[in-house]
């Protein structure tokens, strides 16, 4: 008898012993670590877990349900895939987050699977092949994009349909987004061939004084910004802007800002409140280049007919008043400077 108790006894140990683990165990390394902890957070849930001196870190979570959830890293953020019972091993670079992030441990094949996902798709939607294609090459390309991941998303049956079934949901709101925004810069490109008559502005408003048209800067290449001081792109790109304007002081080229403000959105209905805000933020952010103010807002000639329906936007014209590209990249971008370079500058 009691043999039969010794055993059963054993028995329920071994029970409770096998018995799922209702949290998952996360740990790791951030090596260079470019903060103090790591976050992760869905709709419902946030934790923080603070990272030790050396960037090592053990910490677990408790989930009501197999999920992906954002792990945010300082300013890096990637997806990764928790399901209770899982003990995942992290490890990663923090100078270099996204390139270096490995997995390993249970449930590391349906994480690696979100990190080849994305790295995956980041080289497909490449921006510069996409807006450099036809209207038509651009429909061909999408399609052949959407069939390749199809077939990456299936690839590995092993990974939990809940990360494959997520992929594939989000996969159209994707492409078509993509599609949209580089139809619109194709369609710019394609009504505004290289060489092309620029649209012109006349006698805008210049902060310095007078007023300035597009004419006056016969001769010179001229690097359009339009932009307004209630848009928060526009207003990020001003440290790059600046940058360049220093950069390329002594080149041919003028760097002309065109506010777009207008008297509701930017004066509450007071035009002259508008103005004013365009005055005191070029003063108080010390903005250089040609500061000009458009004379109808979205209804100048300039930007109809340019089709500006969104800003910032960029525009490049060459010495003789012809396009360059009209929608140039931004201060921010390389491109620009590429460009800058292959047209001497």
């Amino acid at each position: 008898m009691k043999k039969i108790v010794v055993l059963l006894s054993a028995l329920a140990i071994v029970s409770c012993n096998d018995a799922p683990k209702d949290y998952v165990t996360l740990s790791g390394k951030i090596s260079n670590k470019t903060s103090d902890s790591i976050l992760l957070r869905n709709r419902t849930i946030m934790k923080t877990i603070v990272l030790n001196s050396d960037g090592t870190f053990s910490d677990t979570l408790k989930i009501d349900q197999p999920e992906v959830f954002g792990f945010f890293n300082g300013a890096s953020a990637l997806p990764i895939f928790l399901k209770n019972g899982f003990d995942i091993t992290v490890n990663a670079d923090g100078s270099n987050f996204e390139e270096s992030l490995e997995f390993s441990g249970s449930g590391a094949e349906h994480n690696t699977f979100l990190i080849e996902q994305m790295r995956l798709e980041k080289e497909l939607l490449d921006q510069d092949k996409l807006s450099s294609l036809s209207s038509e090459g651009l429909k061909t390309e999408i399609e052949n994009i959407r069939k390749e991941l199809l077939t990456f998303y299936d690839h590995d049956k092993s990974v939990d349909t809940t990360v494959t079934n997520m992929a594939k949901s989000n996969l159209n709101p994707m492409l078509n987004m993509f599609q949209n925004y580089f139809a619109e810069t194709i369609a710019i490109r394609e009504q505004f061939p290289v060489g092309s008559p620029s649209p012109t502005f006349e006698n805008y408003e210049n902060f310095k004084g007078g007023t300035t048209s597009l004419k006056d800067l016969a001769g010179k290449y001229v690097y359009v910004d339009v932009w307004a001081t209630w848009c928060g792109p526009c207003i990020a790109e001003i440290p790059s802007l600046k940058k360049l304007e220093a950069d390329y002081a002594d080149k041919n080229i003028a760097f002309v800002s065109i506010s777009i403000d207008d008297a509701m959105r930017s004066g509450g209905g007071d035009m002259n409140v508008a103005k004013n805000k365009w005055k005191t933020m070029i003063t108080e952010e010390n903005l250089g280049g040609i500061q000009l103010f458009s004379d109808k807002n979205w209804q100048s000639d300039f930007i109809k007919n340019y089709n500006i329906n969104g800003i910032p936007r960029f525009i490049l014209i060459d010495p003789n008043g012809n396009v360059v590209d009209a929608n140039a990249p931004r201060p921010s971008s390389k491109k620009l400077t590429e460009l800058f370079d292959n047209l001497n500058i």
